[in-house]
């Protein structure tokens, strides 16, 4: 099986900046594209930043000059880096992997439990 923990979400002030971290571990081949993710309640989950093995990256509109997603392949972790936070970017945040856990086996989509953020005015 394979787990994706992340950390670091919090309260920040309108403007602050906060680092999450995701980690995946347990049976895994090989890392394909990572990703962050973020929801609130009673809306659908959307996309903030994606990246892929290679260091391809795409951001969502409302982030991009403001958030900045890396990965580290060798610890197999995802991270993003975000600044000049908003009132609106107040949301859950999940991580998201696509894991073969076998050479030659097929990519699978696993995703965190997800962490708390919230930017106060």
């Amino acid at each position: 099986q394979v787990q994706l923990v992340e950390s670091g979400g919090g309260l920040v002030q309108a403007g602050g900046s906060l680092r999450l971290s995701c980690a995946a571990s347990g049976r895994i081949y090989s890392i394909n594209d990572m990703g962050w993710y973020r929801q609130a309640p009673g809306k659908q989950r959307e996309l903030v930043a994606t990246i892929t093995r290679s260091g391809r990256i795409n951001y969502a509109d409302s982030v991009k000059d403001r958030f900045t997603i890396s990965r580290d392949n060798a610890k197999n972790k995802v991270y993003l880096e975000m600044n000049r936070l908003k009132p609106e970017d107040t949301d859950v945040y999940y991580c998201n992997a696509d894991v073969a856990q076998l050479s030659g086996s097929v990519f699978r989509r696993y995703w965190g439990q997800g962490t708390q953020v919230t930017v106060s005015s």
